[in-house]
């Protein structure tokens, strides 16, 4: 029998490498990729027309204002989402004791898109976005890449590298060298919230 996701069993699975991804049946699956796909925040790259977009600043963009609608919003927009109730019920925990966080991309009081994750130490993991207008996750991400480097994280986790995200060049390193950045990561504690 698969022990309950409780916030503690998520923080020491995030901090050992490890995250939960559930199945169609809603079953748990713990992974720990080889190569891991990660974002150099000294280094994001962001698309011209997408930084000429996001100067504009066609959303109204903010940190943990909607965490909730935000990873409904993740769960919600593909079929056989990985997102189960279990995973969205710990995330919110977690959201609720200052671990995970949400960006929101605003149109008025719409939200049209955002991601969520979870800041241990100095390492950010992101989770999953969501869009309901063009470009509003791709504007959250670069939102995030900026707050991240003025509170001082050192690593952005994207655990795999998707279609969506190869735009900004994710580099991916072996599991080893991961494990290495992120235990340095842990050592220093970093918040969103300015």
């Amino acid at each position: 029998m698969t022990p309950k996701l409780t916030p503690s069993l998520l923080l020491n699975a995030y901090a050992n490498g490890h995250f939960p991804m559930a199945d169609e049946n809603g079953d748990l699956w713990w992974l720990c990729p080889d190569p891991r796909a990660i974002f150099e925040l000294n280094d994001f790259h962001i698309p011209r027309t997408l930084r000429q977009l996001y100067k504009k600043k066609p959303f109204d963009l903010t940190i943990d204002r909607a965490f909730r609608e935000v990873i409904t919003a993740c769960g919600d927009r593909v079929e056989g989402t990985w997102i189960s109730q279990e995973i969205h019920d710990a995330f919110v925990e977690l959201h609720d004791m200052g671990f995970a966080h949400s960006i929101e991309a605003w149109q008025g009081e719409k939200l049209v898109g955002g991601l969520y994750g979870l800041a241990i130490g100095s390492a950010f993991c992101g989770e999953s976005m969501f869009n309901r207008q063009p470009n509003a996750s791709k504007i959250a991400l670069v939102y995030l890449v900026e707050r991240l480097r003025a509170c001082n994280f050192t690593l952005l986790d994207t655990q795999f590298t998707t279609e969506h995200l190869d735009q900004f060049k994710p580099k991916q390193i072996p599991r080893k060298e991961y494990l290495k950045r992120l235990n340095h990561a842990l050592a220093a504690t970093r918040s969103l919230q300015k």
